[in-house]
């Protein structure tokens, strides 16, 4: 059976790797995970998993993986990204909080290559969005002054207006002749 198994592995492992570029690393421990869950399946008990949680060492030193025109991954290592934050969702599944708290990244790390955020830069200047954004900001304010300024609509307490009387139905009533 558990030739089997190394067989099934193999050929699961292969086919991923034929598809995405791996260090021999990350092909063993692609191994490990799939013969294990392999075996869980086969087993049907829970046997621990021989990977561990991954330590929280940085790939690469934070300070270079934020470059010009690309950042870097400090989980895995891969490059080439404008941005970060989709592939820290749906690769890792997290969020780009935990990744500044578990790499000890100021709060106000931007998680995009240089060169993008300069463009994108560039480009709100180019349409006045920041002053857009102060005219769209004064206008609600003053919607919101005026309706402070408005006294609300007063209602007489429910005594005053007497009892509630039920709306006759139309199927209800008799006819006269």
């Amino acid at each position: 059976m558990s030739s089997l198994l190394v067989e099934l592995t193999a050929n699961i492992v292969s086919s991923h790797a034929a598809s995405v570029e791996m260090t021999s690393d990350e092909l063993l421990q692609e191994i490990q995970k799939v013969y294990t869950a392999l075996k869980n399946l086969d087993s049907d008990t829970v046997v621990e998993e021989t990977v561990g949680i991954k330590d929280q060492s940085p790939a690469i030193n934070p300070k270079k993986s934020i470059q010009k025109d690309q950042i870097v991954c400090l989980i895995c290592g891969k490059g080439g990204f404008k941005t970060l934050s989709r592939h820290l969702n749906v690769v890792h599944d997290i969020k780009p909080r935990e990744y500044r708290k578990q790499f000890n990244l100021p709060a106000g790390t931007a998680l995009a290559a240089k060169s993008y955020s300069e463009s994108r830069r560039q480009a709100a200047l180019e349409n006045n969005l920041g002053e857009k954004l102060a005219l769209g900001r004064a206008k609600r304010m003053a919607n919101y002054e005026a309706r402070k300024a408005t006294p609300a609509k007063t209602t007489k307490p429910a005594a005053a207006r007497g009892p509630k009387v039920p709306k006759a139905t139309s199927g209800t009533r008799s006819k006269k002749k």
